[in-house]
């Protein structure tokens, strides 16, 4: 295990589990947490064996409760002379990475919150959780987050969470896509770890080269996509795992991924 006290990266098996620890600040956003949730990003590419990142909170009260209001004003401190803002990179890096991740929110997820929430693939949450969008109440915008947002949620919900700033719960964040699945707290962990079996069991390179096109064809027109696409699923049956793949298929026996 690794920290840098706000951030605690721990590997469990054959997934990487990036927990946010600032419990008795709820989980708040400093830059420390900015900076530990993409180095863990970072560690996990770095390593063959990690197949699945989790993101998660320490505690059961925060997910993350947003960025870190303190009377210091540090959340709205800028250097004005950079262009690109640290926590910006964070969701930049989450955009491009080309391992799986799954958001574990056993607690409230407000604010900046929403960003590292919004930058995993599958969220899975316990049913007490609240969610919102509460920047307007302190004079600001969830400008980064809605880069994520926009492509998950309705515009309509988008529209009424931001502009009212008002918490909304689990349910109704699992039926404007948000969530995969919303469970009662004490099945939180056995959810997760469902998941994270059901994704370690599968080809790496099929998950790998298949998040990396998914990302491509984002912005892409149909006509683009296709192109695309079908010179990808070429390539992709040229791996050994498509092979080994076709191996088991015929074999009738439990896949041994090669990873290449």
């Amino acid at each position: 295990m690794t920290n840098n006290n706000s951030v605690m990266v721990e590997k469990r098996g054959q997934a990487l589990w990036i927990s946010i620890n600032r419990p008795d600040k709820r989980n708040a956003i400093n830059g420390d947490v900015v900076a530990g949730i993409a180095k863990g990003y970072r560690d996990a590419h770095d390593d063959a064996d990690v197949r699945v990142i989790v993101l998660t909170g320490t505690g059961d009260k925060a997910f993350c409760a947003g960025a870190d209001l303190q009377a210091t004003g540090a959340a709205f401190a800028f250097d004005f002379s950079k262009p690109n803002v640290d926590y910006a990179d964070l969701l930049r890096l989450s955009q491009n990475a080309t391992k799986p991740s799954i958001a574990r929110v056993g607690g409230v997820c407000m604010a900046g919150g929403m960003g590292p929430f919004c930058m995993t693939d599958i969220a899975v949450a316990a049913d007490h959780v609240m969610f919102g969008l509460p920047g307007v109440k302190v004079g600001v915008f969830p400008m980064q987050v809605m880069s994520l947002l926009q492509e998950i949620a309705p515009r309509r919900l988008i529209n009424e969470w931001a502009l009212t700033g008002e918490p909304f719960d689990a349910r109704t964040a699992q039926a404007a896509g948000l969530l995969n699945y919303v469970v009662p707290a004490a099945e939180l962990d056995a959810r997760v770890d469902w998941l994270i079996g059901r994704i370690v069991d599968k080809s790496p390179t099929a998950i790998r080269r298949g998040k990396y096109a998914m990302r491509a064809i984002a912005s892409m027109s149909f006509d683009e996509s296709i192109a695309y696409t079908e010179s990808q699923i070429a390539l992709l049956a040229m791996t050994e795992d498509a092979r080994e793949g076709l191996k088991v298929f015929g074999e009738k026996r439990k896949p041994s991924w090669p990873g290449r």
